[in-house]
């Protein structure tokens, strides 16, 4: 019966109800106006505080393209030793690739801030004093003048930051991306003193590249060595040819890998001391906190307002 009796209300009868519930629903909202605006009023002052209370970030960002002219040399070099029977190691990977992905692992990373000493900034860095241009410390967290660790941690945490803490507390700094179609790669630090965060984008290329110059020089040291060996033990002089040819070019791989400092990645656009700050976005956060608050307050309402229609049922 009841389906039956849906079925032959009218189109008007349907509009009229829904009025009837549209009305309901505003007056349940007017009636709850003092909550609505109180919740609206301490949502937008907590992230008003919040946001004031945040202090600014910088961006330091560098474009990147990968080094060229390794490719070709190596698929010689490989089609070369396999003609000897030997393997050299090296093929597969692109290098670029290697370093991109090298950049962003905790090996790295931490070997990277221990070698530059960035433990006290990472982790005691308050704000950035712009007249002076230097970075503030926390007091509660590293004691400068007596170089003390402060800050409080529980076991089996010590004072002092281990390296997966550094490796912890700086990878949100750090922001690696590739252009798929160009092979631009961009590598960008966000920190409390943009002078820091350029130094820092400075030493993660100068590093990367260093770090795969000595990979590089070292492996072709050690080649060289093996190769010597291998042609003082063959009379074939095809063999010998073969090997001469591949001391050579080994020869030549360390003789570029001592001379090129753009030695993976090479500089397109270097970074700069910014001069605006890239966080907080202080008026999108009190914006959407006070949306947020007056949603909340609504909902609140509605809910007072069910559970009020419920005791009454009961």
């Amino acid at each position: 019966m009841t389906n039956i009796n849906e079925q032959a209300k009218t189109p008007y009868q349907v509009i009229e109800e829904d009025e009837i519930d549209l009305r309901e629903l505003w007056n349940v909202i007017w009636q709850g106006k003092w909550t609505i605006v109180a919740v609206t009023f301490v949502f937008s002052l907590a992230s008003v505080t919040y946001a004031v209370l945040q202090p600014n970030l910088y961006k330091a960002q560098v474009l990147l393209a990968p080094s060229s002219g390794e490719s070709n040399q190596m698929g010689q070099m490989a089609g070369l030793a396999a003609m000897a029977g030997i393997s050299l190691g090296g093929g597969g990977a692109d290098k670029s690739q290697l370093a991109l992905a090298t950049i962003e692992t905790r090996d790295f990373l931490t070997k990277f801030i221990n070698r530059h000493e960035l433990t006290i900034p990472v982790f005691a860095g308050e704000k950035w004093d712009r007249e002076s241009g230097e970075l503030l410390l926390d007091a509660e967290v590293y004691d400068s003048e007596h170089n003390q660790w402060l800050r409080e941690v529980e076991a089996p945490k010590k004072q002092e930051p281990s390296d997966w803490e550094k490796f912890k507390k700086f990878s949100p700094m750090l922001s690696v991306s590739a252009d798929k179609k160009s092979g631009l790669i961009t590598l960008s630090i966000e920190y409390l003193s943009p002078i820091l965060a350029k130094q820092w984008v400075d030493f993660l290329v100068k590093d990367i590249n260093k770090q795969f110059q000595e990979q590089d020089y070292n492996k072709a040291t050690k080649n060289i060595a093996y190769l010597t060996k291998k042609l003082e033990q063959t009379a074939i002089t095809d063999m010998q040819n073969v090997f001469f040819s591949l001391i050579e070019e080994q020869m030549k791989n360390k003789m570029l890998a001592k001379l090129d400092d753009e030695y993976v990645f090479k500089i397109i656009d270097p970074a700069v001391i910014a001069e605006e700050k890239s966080k907080p976005k202080r008026a999108l956060i009190a914006v959407v906190g006070t949306i947020t608050g007056g949603m909340l307050g609504i909902f609140l309402v509605f809910i007072l307002n069910f559970a009020k229609s419920e005791e009454k049922v009961l």
